[in-house]
């Protein structure tokens, strides 16, 4: 199934491991051309080396921090400089603090606005005339399925990322003119570092092994398994494609069923 993506550009943040390195190496198998972006040069390297010797693609690799301002123009900059455009944006940025609400001070709380909704804000902000230009374009958010069922000890987390939600489906009503899509996916329990860093937060509280927490996670999944990141920028890709050009304004978790809520 030819999906459309040859030729186009996009812009992956987060993308030197996990899902969004998963999303990079996806868009790019489907000969996009990516722009990687993530806070540390030696593993964003490292990834973009792999998604260019896998994918044979053209891939820029940008160290660059969603939370400074500077960064991101600097990023949607370079890429613009060098492909001319920017087609397709996907926001991801790695997960608050994790913890309960008496351990948040505002620092903690303007951290965690910074990290997941100011940046996607920003990002957008600066892709958005290159998609007007370009006659459309598509913009995606990696979130989590706390938007739809809060996960104990992620305060910030459930407080925040729904931010990102609401943002969403405004943008895709405000931008449908311009032909410029806007949706959202939701990782469940996906076997991702954050996801290591959480089960050993939870396995510590708990008082359980580590293996033991991952066990009791995997059992409230029907399908019984943690996802791959891979599963993820399936859908990713998909949503981005030309395949779902009349795809705009949803939210839609990659879960394993873990999600309960009908809606």
């Amino acid at each position: 199934m030819d999906l459309g993506l040859s030729g186009k550009v996009a812009i992956v943040a987060g993308s030197s491991k996990g899902m969004g390195k998963a999303t990079a190496m996806g868009l790019a198998a489907e000969g996009a051309r990516v722009t990687m972006l993530a806070r540390t040069g030696t593993d964003l390297e490292r990834a973009a080396k792999e998604v260019r010797e896998t994918c044979h693609a053209g891939v820029l690799a940008i160290p660059g921090d969603v939370t400074s301002y500077d960064d991101v123009r600097r990023v949607v900059r370079d890429t613009v400089a060098r492909w001319g455009t920017v087609n397709i944006l996907v926001n991801n940025a790695g997960g608050p603090t994790p913890g309960m609400f008496d351990e948040m001070d505002d620092a903690k709380w303007q951290s965690a606005f910074e990290l997941n909704l100011l940046s996607t804000v920003r990002l957008v902000r600066e892709v958005l005339p290159h998609m007007r230009k370009a006659g459309g374009g598509v913009i995606i958010n990696l979130q989590s399925t706390s938007v739809k069922m809060p996960i104990d000890t992620l305060i910030l987390s459930n407080s925040i990322r729904p931010g990102v939600i609401g943002l969403a489906k405004s943008l895709s009503r405000e931008l449908a003119k311009d032909r410029i899509r806007v949706n959202n996916v939701l990782p469940g329990i996906i076997m991702t570092d954050r996801q290591r860093e959480m089960l050993t937060v939870w396995s510590q509280k708990q008082g359980k092994s580590f293996d033991e927490m991952k066990r009791q996670r995997e059992g409230e999944i029907p399908l019984g398994r943690m996802g791959d990141p891979e599963e993820v920028a399936n859908m990713i890709v998909f949503l981005a494609s030309d395949r779902a050009r009349y795809v705009t304004g949803v939210t839609v978790q990659v879960d394993g069923g873990l999600v309960r809520s009908v809606m």
